[in-house]
C-alpha cells in the first residue's frame, strides 16, 4: 500500500453523510471463505443460485451480504443467518441457522414485507458487520480487520465480518443492525462508542454515513436535522423523500425541509486502482423548521 489508497484519497474532502447504501431490509449469510468479488458473482453459491438470490434480493430491496467470525473461523455444517429490517420505529433483527444456501430464496422477499418472520431467536441488541472483503478493495481488509478484533474484544458474538458494504473508500466501515447506520472513517475506539451509541438507542453522530432505509439525500437531510436538533434518539426521525426536497419529521410532531445539492468534487478512485472518476456528493444546503 505504498500508493494513495482510495479511503486516503476520499478522506480529503469527501464528506461521509449520504454514502450509506440504501437498503430497507438485510439478509446476512454466514460464509466463512471462497468469496468472490461479489457475493453474487457465482463464486460461492452457484451461479444458478446466485443469479436467483440477486433477482429477488433487488425486487424486494433487500441487501444480501456474506458474514463470517473475525479472525479464522471454522466451517460449520449449518450456517447462521442474520435477518433485519430497517425501517423506523419497525426495525428487527432475527437469527436464525440453515443448512442450504438455497433456503434463503423463499426468505428474501418476505424480510421488508412486515413485522419479524418468527424464523428465529430475536437479537435485541446491537448486530455490528464490518467489512473486510478484501478481493473487493484492500482498504477494506487492512483497515477493517483490526476493527473487527477490537469490537469482537467487547461485544463478542454481535461482531462479524462482512462482505463489501458499498463504499470501501470510507473504510473501516461499519453497519449496526438492525437500523443500518452505517459508519466510516473511524478508529477502534470510536467504533466502539458508535455500538456503544446504539446499545442505548442512539446515533453516534461523528462518523456517521446514514442510515440505509433512505437514498442519498434522505440520509443526508435526516443527519443535517440531527445536527441542527441535537436529538441522537436511534428513531426520533422518519424521512419523506417523495417531494423536490426531502422531509425530515420528528415523532413529537415537528418538521423540517432541507435542500440538498449535489456537488462535484475532483476524480479519484472509487476503489484501489480504479480509473478516478468525479466524486458527486450529497449536500444539505439548507433547513428550514416548518
Amino acid at each position: 500500500m505504498t500508493a494513495p489508497t482510495c479511503s486516503a484519497l476520499s478522506a480529503v474532502d469527501e464528506p461521509l453523510p449520504g454514502t450509506t447504501a440504501t437498503a430497507p431490509g438485510y439478509v446476512c449469510l454466514e460464509f466463512p471463505s471462497a468469496w468472490g468479488r461479489d457475493v453474487l458473482d457465482g463464486t460461492a453459491l452457484g451461479a444458478e443460485l446466485s443469479s436467483e438470490l440477486s433477482a429477488r434480493a433487488d425486487a424486494a430491496g433487500v441487501r444480501i451480504m456474506f458474514i463470517r467470525r473475525p479472525g479464522r473461523d471454522v466451517p460449520r455444517t449449518s450456517k447462521t443467518v442474520l435477518l433485519a429490517r430497517t425501517e423506523p420505529g419497525n426495525a428487527w433483527c432475527e437469527r436464525l441457522e440453515v443448512t442450504d444456501p438455497a433456503e434463503l430464496l423463499d426468505i428474501v422477499p418476505r424480510v421488508v414485507a412486515g413485522p419479524p418472520l418468527g424464523l428465529g431467536e430475536t437479537v435485541s441488541g446491537p448486530t455490528v458487520l464490518v467489512c473486510a472483503h478484501g478481493k473487493r478493495d484492500q482498504c477494506c481488509a487492512v483497515l477493517g480487520r483490526p476493527i473487527a478484533a477490537a469490537l469482537q474484544a467487547e461485544f463478542s458474538d454481535s461482531v462479524w465480518e462482512c462482505s463489501h458494504t458499498g463504499g470501501h473508500r470510507f473504510a473501516p466501515s461499519m453497519i449496526v443492525l438492525p437500523t443500518g447506520y452505517s459508519y466510516g472513517r473511524l478508529g477502534a475506539a470510536q467504533n466502539v462508542e458508535a455500538v456503544r451509541a446504539a446499545a442505548r438507542g442512539e446515533v453516534h453522530v461523528p462518523g456517521a454515513r446514514g442510515r440505509s432505509t433512505w437514498g442519498a439525500a434522505g440520509q443526508v437531510a435526516e443527519l443535517a436535522v440531527r445536527d441542527v436538533v441535537g436529538d441522537h434518539s436511534m428513531d426520533a426521525f422518519t424521512v419523506d423523500e417523495t417531494g423536490a426536497e426531502p422531509l425530515v419529521r420528528h415523532r413529537d410532531g415537528r418538521a423540517w425541509r432541507v435542500d440538498v445539492e449535489t456537488r462535484e468534487l475532483a476524480a479519484r478512485p472509487a476503489s484501489c486502482g480504479a480509473t478516478p472518476k468525479p466524486v458527486r456528493p450529497v449536500i444539505a444546503t439548507k433547513v428550514t423548521a416548518l
